[in-house]
C-alpha cells in the first residue's frame, strides 16, 4: 500500500528533476521516493559500508592470501562482485 504525497517545487527544479529522471530512464516520482528513502535510512548503514570498504582496501588481499588456489575463493571479501556482497 502506499500514500500520495503532494509537494510543490519551483519551475526550475521541476525542470531539472525531469531531465535527470530522464537520463536515468526512470521518473520524476521515482526519483523523488528514492531521495525520500535515502533521507530516512539509517545513517549507520552508511557509515558501516565505509568501515567494510575500508577493510577490504587494507585487508582483502590476506583473505585471498590464506585460500591460495588458481582461482580466487569466489566468496572472498575482497570481490565485490561476488554473489550475494553488496559493498
Amino acid at each position: 500500500m502506499s500514500k500520495t504525497v503532494t509537494i510543490r517545487v519551483e519551475e526550475q527544479l521541476h525542470a531539472l528533476l525531469k531531465e535527470r529522471a530522464d537520463a536515468e530512464g526512470t521518473t520524476v516520482t521515482a526519483l523523488i521516493t528514492r531521495a525520500a528513502q535515502d533521507a530516512v535510512r539509517d545513517p549507520r548503514l552508511e557509515e558501516a559500508g565505509e568501515v567494510f570498504r575500508a577493510f577490504l582496501a587494507d585487508q582483502g588481499g590476506a583473505f585471498d592470501n590464506a585460500f591460495p588456489g588458481d582461482a580466487p575463493c569466489p566468496d572472498a571479501p575482497s570481490r565485490r562482485d561476488a554473489p550475494g556482497r553488496a559493498a
